[in-house]
């Protein structure tokens, strides 16, 4: 109350105050997203236990394939290795019914799921089985590279078969969705499982991979969330190796799940294989360590 006997003049309120959690509203989105495709992979789930039929004959495979859409780029046949789908843990190759649908729609001419066993207890046995896939599709299709790109723990077991059995020899690229390169802190009560152990930080499979590796010819692309909720930290799904030519794309506002579904996320894998077709030792630039891609896409923002 001043001298005159009313009120000072106070500065209005706000009529809309500022959230005090900025970042809930991305955070239920992408909740409601992993929900949503949790519900839809668990009913195609079932489609995708057996292994996937193998047509002996490529000209018959060809004849059956539908015309690649031309707004999209086409890959010479020549320079377009074989792409290798490998998913997570406890999953199949049902986890990547859109993303294959967007790799064919790209151009890629030949692309193969791996199917590996729940009870598998061991990434190693996995990527032995890895490596005999990918010799039998070599021997097939007569090519003499592949590509893979692995979800979750799929990307640790083909990581494991690149560095430490020989696997650079046939891996031109491997693209790796929300894997666990550092180890996971989540869900410490599944440590019952082995497999579980073995991608928790510090286990003896993520030391061997901390090994040096000179001369590694493989090219490596990781895609990591800002709200992926089974990488703790999410920093753990990039790659930090000094011997690995290796690039990391931060992708924001989706979980782990929907690594291998959201149509940006497909369009910037199929972008990264293209890109391979530069192979690492032609005087390239060599992106290492936490280096960084930045770009938006379709309202999603991939950093």
């Amino acid at each position: 109350m001043d001298d005159t006997g009313t009120a000072p003049d106070r500065p209005p309120r706000p009529l809309h105050p500022r959230a005090p959690f900025p970042h809930l509203v991305p955070l239920l989105r992408a909740t409601a997203l992993e929900a949503a495709i949790l519900a839809g992979h668990l009913l195609l789930y079932p489609s995708g236990l057996l292994p996937e039929r193998r047509p002996g004959a490529l000209h018959a495979d060809a004849a059956r394939r539908t015309a690649p859409d031309t707004t999209l780029p086409s890959l010479p046949r020549s320079s377009s290795p074989p792409v290798v789908l490998l998913h997570g843990f406890v999953d199949n190759r049902s986890a990547f019914v859109l993303l294959r649908r967007s790799l064919a729609r790209s151009g890629h001419r030949r692309i193969e799921s791996l199917n590996y066993s729940p009870l598998t207890c061991d990434i190693r046995v996995a990527a032995e089985l890895l490596g005999r896939h990918v010799e039998d599709l070599l021997a097939r299709t007569g090519q003499g590279h592949v590509d893979v790109v692995g979800h979750s723990l799929g990307g640790l077991i083909a990581r494991y078969y690149v560095q430490r059995l020989g696997g650079d020899l046939r891996v031109r690229t491997l693209v790796t969705l929300g894997t666990p390169h550092s180890g996971t802190r989540v869900a410490p009560l599944a440590d019952a499982h082995p497999i579980v152990r073995q991608m928790r930080p510090h286990s003896a499979v993520l030391e061997e991979l901390r090994r040096p590796a000179p001369g590694c010819r493989t090219r490596f692309v990781s895609f990591w969330s800002d709200l992926d909720r089974l990488m703790v930290p999410v920093e753990t799904a990039c790659i930090d190796h000094p011997d690995l030519t290796a690039q990391n794309v931060r992708v924001t506002g989706i979980g782990h799940l929907a690594l291998p579904v959201h149509p940006a996320v497909a369009a910037r894998v199929w972008q990264a294989l293209d890109a391979g077709l530069t192979e690492p030792g032609d005087g390239t630039a060599r992106p290492s360590g936490r280096a960084q891609d930045r770009t938006e896409v379709g309202g999603l923002t991939v950093a």
